[in-house]
C-alpha cells in the first residue's frame, strides 16, 4: 500500500506538502499541487482517515437519530443534514429510532461509543432525556431537530401553533365550518401537542366550544387514525377534519375512502405537512408545508460551529416559518 512518503518522493516534496495538498490547511503553488496530484493517482494513495481522525481527536462523523424515516418530512430534513455535513467533510450515520424510547437510547449508546463528533435527534415521544443529557455532559455537542423539548441543547424546528390556529380559522372564517375535527396522533410528541394549542386556540377565538369527541389521538400511525377516524366520521360527523402530520392524513383519507366520502363534497380537508407535490393531487390538498430541507440544513450549520467552537454561547431554539397553501380540499377554488 502506498504511503505519503511514496506520493512525496514522486512528486519531488516534502511530505508535509503532500499533507498540505491533500487536506487543503495551506496554500500551494498550482505546479507543486498539480505533481502531487498526479503522484496520489500514480502511486494509488489513500488518506488514512482514522489514523488521521486520532491525531486530531476527530472522528468527521455525526450522528442523526431520526424516528421515521419513510416520513417525506424526515427525509427532507435529513438531506439538508447530508448536504452540509457532507460540504464540511463529515460523514452522517444515520439511525431510525422507530418512536421507541429504547431504540433511542440505544442508538444513543452506539453513536456516542463511535466518537462521533456531534449528534442531531429528533427525540421520541416520552425521550429518555436522561440520555440525551448524558451524552451532552460528556462534551458531545447535540441540536435537538424538529422536536423541541427541555433539554438544555440547541435546537431546530418550525412554527406550530400560530400556523395550525390560522389553518382552522380560515375553515371556520372562509368557510363558515363550526365542526371541525383534528386527526392529532400521539400528543406526547411536542409538535403534535403545539399543533393541538393551535387548533384549540382557534375554536377559543372563534367562539366554538371544544368536543373531545371530534379529537382522535392514539399513536398517530395511518391505520390507527383511520379506524378511529371512521367512527368519528360515521357517528359525530364533522364539516371539516384539519390533520397534524402526513400519517393522521393519510388515515383520514384512508377512512373517507372506506366510507365512501369525498373531500370538499362530504368534508372539508386540510392537513400539517401533508405529501411531496401535493398540488397533483385532485383535489389539490391544503396543506402547511414546513421548510425540512432547510431545517435539516439550519441545524447542521448549528452544529458544525459547535464542533469547530465558533458559537461558545447558551443553547439557541431556531423556528423557521411554513407556508400555507389553501386548495381545493377545503373548498376554496383551484
Amino acid at each position: 500500500m502506498a504511503t505519503i512518503s511514496d506520493v512525496a518522493r514522486m512528486a519531488g516534496v516534502s511530505t508535509s506538502t503532500v499533507s498540505h495538498v491533500i487536506n487543503g490547511t495551506r496554500p500551494v503553488r498550482d505546479e507543486t499541487r498539480i505533481r502531487v496530484e498526479e503522484a496520489v493517482r500514480a502511486t494509488g494513495y489513500r488518506r488514512d482517515s482514522l489514523a488521521r481522525a486520532l491525531r486530531r481527536s476527530r472522528t468527521d462523523s455525526i450522528g442523526l437519530i431520526l424516528t421515521d424515516m419513510a416520513e417525506p418530512a424526515f427525509a427532507a430534513m435529513a438531506r439538508g443534514v447530508e448536504r452540509e455535513a457532507m460540504g464540511a467533510g463529515l460523514t452522517v450515520l444515520l439511525a431510525n429510532s422507530g418512536e421507541d424510547p429504547e431504540l433511542e437510547a440505544r442508538a444513543l449508546e452506539v453513536l456516542a461509543e463511535r466518537r462521533v463528533d456531534g449528534l442531531l435527534i429528533a427525540p421520541v415521544a416520552r425521550s429518555h432525556r436522561e440520555a440525551i443529557t448524558a451524552v451532552i455532559d460528556r462534551g458531545t455537542p447535540v441540536v435537538l431537530i424538529d422536536r423541541l423539548n427541555g433539554v438544555k441543547a440547541d435546537q431546530v424546528g418550525v412554527e406550530n401553533t400560530a400556523p395550525m390556529r390560522e389553518l382552522v380559522l380560515h375553515l371556520v372564517e372562509r368557510h363558515g365550518h363550526r365542526r371541525i375535527a383534528l386527526a392529532a396522533g400521539d400528543t406526547g410528541v411536542s409538535t403534535i401537542s403545539e399543533r393541538r394549542r393551535g387548533y384549540l386556540d382557534a375554536l377559543d377565538e372563534a367562539g366554538i366550544e371544544a368536543d373531545d369527541t371530534l379529537i382522535v389521538t392514539g399513536s398517530g400511525r395511518a391505520d390507527d387514525t383511520r379506524r378511529l377516524m371512521t367512527g368519528v366520521l360515521q357517528h359525530h360527523r364533522p364539516s371539516a377534519v384539519v390533520a397534524a402530520s402526513t400519517e393522521t392524513a393519510v388515515g383520514v383519507l384512508a377512512a373517507a375512502k372506506g366510507l365512501g366520502l369525498r373531500t370538499p363534497e362530504d368534508f372539508a380537508f386540510a392537513t400539517f405537512d401533508g405529501f411531496p407535490h401535493t398540488d397533483l393531487f385532485r383535489p389539490g390538498i391544503t396543506a402547511v408545508a414546513q421548510p425540512a430541507h432547510e431545517i435539516g440544513a439550519t441545524a447542521m450549520q448549528l452544529l458544525l460551529s459547535r464542533i469547530d467552537g465558533t458559537l461558545t454561547s447558551r443553547p439557541r431554539t431556531v423556528r423557521l416559518e411554513p407556508e400555507i397553501t389553501y386548495r381545493e380540499s377545503c373548498g376554496c377554488p383551484a
